[in-house]
């Protein structure tokens, strides 16, 4: 007869491990080797399995523990062990397994039907910039599954044309062999559900629920930003066997600014403005999305030059202050220029001291002779 492993070699701990630390590895042991997850080997994960079932039963109760620690093997056998599992609670450590397997349809330790939460939904939501600045009121239309009306949610005509599964006796799961082991499934007859109805109703076809288009009101706070995701707590799709509804999520897509860009709180604005304003100062009007505010731009102002106007920017979406706007001019190059100007700007030049040669012709009328 070959010689049993270890106990402690078999859950993988050491020999001074917590009772915590057993239990956890028994738990990743027991889903890693279980029969229905090696169908390529499962006479060996049947015996693997069994092993660890046998090691965690010595060493989760104390008593057995002490003993195996002072006389091995042979102090089990001489107490009468014989790797039947009676005496210990797998409850708690194989829950996780049950559902694994099964999804948690059926109760796997009390073979109850459990409450199960309905599905998030989400909505993409389209907002002017105005609109994530300021905050607005939206009316959205949501496609989701509603409680059906007509049979207020039991998928029956009536009462009386529900009755309890005869095949897992209203519980839900039956009873399904896995090798050396036996684990609780949803019942296939009535799909978990514990009951059968005779007349469906006629609304929902017995599905107890049907697709609407529910439209709801959504107050956008002032302040969002792009991809900024609200949360509408209990308007996602509805839950079963009693189970709470999912959630909304609306996800928000800001339409970008013809003039105005957003830097987390702050605007920036690019500010056309002349050279002579640029080198002689002036005072500018500028648009913000509150009215105009008026700057104070100093002589010899260099293009590229940030001004910033305080709370001018975004409401913060948390309430924590408002941003600001930070205008950037840029000096902008004459394209058009008059023959008087052109003089000017050739006085200016010499005035300068800058070496500049005004073309006679313009550049299509020498470009139209170079080919002539």
């Amino acid at each position: 007869m070959a010689e049993k492993q270890d106990y402690y070699e078999v859950l993988g701990v050491a020999r001074n491990a917590s009772d915590s630390d057993i239990k956890k590895a028994f738990r990743k042991q027991a889903l890693k080797h279980h029969p229905d997850r090696n169908a390529d080997d499962r006479a060996g994960s049947e015996k693997k399995f069994k092993q660890l079932n046998e090691a965690y039963e010595v060493l989760s109760d104390r008593s057995k523990r002490e003993r195996y620690d002072a006389f091995g093997h042979a102090g089990m056998e001489a107490g009468g062990f014989g790797g039947s599992g009676q005496g210990v609670d797998f409850g708690d450590i194989f829950g996780d397994v049950f559902e694994s397997f099964f999804g948690g349809a059926a109760g796997a330790r009390g073979g109850r039907v459990r409450p199960r939460r309905g599905s998030d939904l989400q909505y993409q939501m389209e907002l002017d910039f105005d609109e994530a600045v300021f905050g607005s009121k939206k009316e959205i239309e949501i496609p989701r599954e509603e409680p059906c009306e007509a049979c207020s949610g039991s998928g029956a005509v009536s009462k009386e044309s529900i009755r309890q599964c005869t095949h897992c006796r209203g519980s839900g799961s039956v009873t399904v062999s896995q090798g050396f082991f036996s684990l609780r499934s949803p019942c296939t007859a009535c799909g978990g559900r514990g009951k059968t109805i005779l007349d469906h109703c006629k609304e929902c076809n017995g599905q107890a629920s049907v697709r609407t288009v529910r439209t709801l009101s959504v107050t956008v706070p002032a302040g969002v930003d792009d991809e900024a995701r609200l949360k509408l707590r209990g308007e996602g799709e509805p839950g079963s066997n009693g189970g709470p509804a999912g959630d909304l999520y609306v996800v928000f897509s800001i339409r970008p600014h013809q003039s105005f860009r957003r830097d987390g709180d702050h605007l920036q604005l690019e500010l056309p403005v002349s050279f002579p304003q640029l080198v002689l100062g002036t005072e500018l009007n500028v648009p913000t999305l509150r009215g105009k505010r008026k700057i104070h731009v100093p002589a010899g102002t260099q293009s590229g030059h940030e001004f910033k106007i305080r709370n001018e920017g975004v409401d913060n979406v948390h309430g924590h202050g408002r941003g600001d706007l930070k205008i950037r001019v840029i000096g902008v190059t004459p394209i058009r220029l008059s023959e008087r100007e052109k003089e000017l700007y050739s006085q200016l030049a010499e005035l300068q001291g800058d070496e500049i040669e005004m073309p006679e012709k313009s550049f299509f009328e020498r470009v139209k002779a170079a080919f002539e």
